[in-house]
């Protein structure tokens, strides 16, 4: 993605003029937080671009515009850390798994948790799913961790792009592979269809792993 570039004339998904309105004031105040970094142009095409993602999967319609913004401004802050536009204060970790519902939600949820904004943590998915799957939201809450405004994110080149070090779980060869990025993968069992109980397992190896994670990418 470069400054050159121009919205897509493609036709948007599920956009009545409320819809429209909402985006274009999104593009407004994106524009304006990257004035100099980005143009308006290049701004308006990862916002609308985000929002028909976001759109072909998701089942909660009346948050998309808020769920938009999120999305966007994101892809825009890792482009510009990637280009080196803008400064990158603290490691990036990426946790990649199929549907984005589950174990890489869990994984980012309790990154973030524990390493107290001393690592920038995003998560992605190959194929995501709708929304993100309840048993796990409720196995976290057990343990503190809140995910009620975590939803499912396409995996886009730009978020890759950006990350130190990329954490794969099932995602297959779907996951692209970057030279100069460490990966590592981890061969968990997907929690669709499984009971609490059962999540609560994964739960416990995937905080276990995170631990192990963030005491080797963070100095003492």
């Amino acid at each position: 993605m470069s400054n050159s570039e121009t919205v897509s004339p493609q036709t948007p998904n599920r956009r009545d003029p409320a819809t429209e309105l909402a985006l274009d004031k999104i593009c407004s105040e994106l524009a304006y937080r990257y004035d100099g970094v980005f143009s308006s142009g290049t701004v308006s095409r990862v916002v609308f671009e985000s929002f028909d993602m976001l759109a072909a999967q998701s089942t909660v319609s009346d948050y998309l515009p808020l769920l938009t913004e999120r999305f966007a401004q994101d892809r825009l802050l890792a482009v510009a850390q990637a280009d080196g536009r803008v400064a990158k204060p603290t490691p990036e970790v990426l946790f990649l798994c199929v549907q984005n519902a589950g174990r890489s939600q869990m994984a980012a949820a309790f990154m973030h948790h524990l390493s107290n904004g001393r690592v920038h943590v995003r998560s992605a998915g190959s194929k995501p799913g709708g929304s993100v799957n309840a048993t796990v939201a409720a196995a976290m809450a057990e343990v503190g961790v809140n995910l009620t405004e975590a939803f499912p994110k396409p995996m886009t080149d730009d978020v890759v792009q950006a990350a130190d070090v990329i954490v794969t779980m099932g995602c297959g060869d779907s996951c692209p592979v970057y030279p100069g990025k460490r990966y590592l993968d981890w061969d968990l069992p997907d929690p669709a269809g499984l009971s609490l109980v059962e999540v609560r397992l994964i739960r416990d190896q995937i905080e276990h792993r995170v631990r192990d994670l963030l005491a080797a990418i963070l100095p003492l």
